[in-house]
């Protein structure tokens, strides 16, 4: 699994195989410049969410809801959930937290709506957690993690993205439920991976989280481009013949 926030984007992940996308949040900071996820709207996972899916022929597409957008009521949860089916196209929500949200989960599930689970580090709840740490080191927060897996699970989601914990921690859950888990920093024994695209082909470099491999150095290769075609056109050798069109000679002495 990876995510993707725009048609082309997703294409060249669908070809390549990759089983799910997923429409994050995170392209606020990725694509947007936010510093953190929480000014993301609904409106903007709809707005990218339609890019993604225009260009996908077989990935399941997840998105994500936005910070606020679950959070005061279930019939303001359903409501956005569903505009992510209905207007963004998406074949499932995501929703992060446990048995705080487990709620609104079972009513968006009741509505038809699969979901998405999310636990561990939740982005969402960065102030609220004091940052970007990693979560389930102690045992209160491994049994709580544990125990919001099994809620989940009941509850009715589909699969469950593990964030930030320890690698031994998520090998408990995933033997736990019996359906999958999707790590990202939570270690080889879940039953998938995922990434954000930009960080794994180094497109994004801000900052590189330790979870990250990068698989390609994308991010270089635009820079050594880009500075190619200055050169080029600075230099005037692009564009060359084959790059233009040409006229007819009798019309070209009509226009002198």
């Amino acid at each position: 699994m990876l995510t993707a926030y725009d048609y082309s984007t997703a294409k060249l992940l669908d070809s390549a195989g990759v089983d799910a996308l997923l429409v994050g949040d995170s392209l606020g900071m990725v694509m947007l410049g936010y510093d953190t996820t929480l000014q993301v709207t609904v409106d903007d996972i709809i707005h990218h969410t339609k890019a993604v899916t225009k260009g996908v022929k077989r990935s399941l597409v997840v998105a994500d809801m936005p910070f606020l957008s679950y959070h005061v009521n279930i019939e303001d949860s359903i409501r956005n959930a569903g505009r992510l089916i209905q207007e963004g196209n998406a074949e499932a929500v995501k929703l992060e937290g446990g048995r705080e949200i487990e709620d609104k989960i079972k009513a968006i599930i009741n509505a038809q709506i699969p979901v998405m689970g999310h636990l561990g580090l939740t982005p969402q709840s960065i102030n609220a957690l004091g940052g970007f740490k990693v979560q389930g080191r102690n045992e209160h927060e491994a049994k709580k993690i544990i125990d919001d897996a099994l809620r989940l699970e009941d509850a009715g989601v589909f699969a469950i993205v593990l964030e930030c914990i320890p690698e031994e921690l998520a090998k408990i859950i995933t033997e736990k439920i019996s359906i999958p888990t999707i790590g990202i920093g939570a270690g080889k024994e879940c039953d998938g991976q995922i990434l954000v695209t930009q960080d794994m082909l180094n497109m994004f470099g801000d900052f590189k989280p330790k979870f990250v491999k990068q698989y390609a150095n994308i991010g270089d290769l635009i820079i050594d481009g880009v500075k190619n075609y200055i050169v080029e056109v600075q230099n005037k050798n692009f564009p060359e013949k084959i790059h233009t069109f040409k006229i007819d000679e009798k019309t070209l002495e009509k226009l002198y």
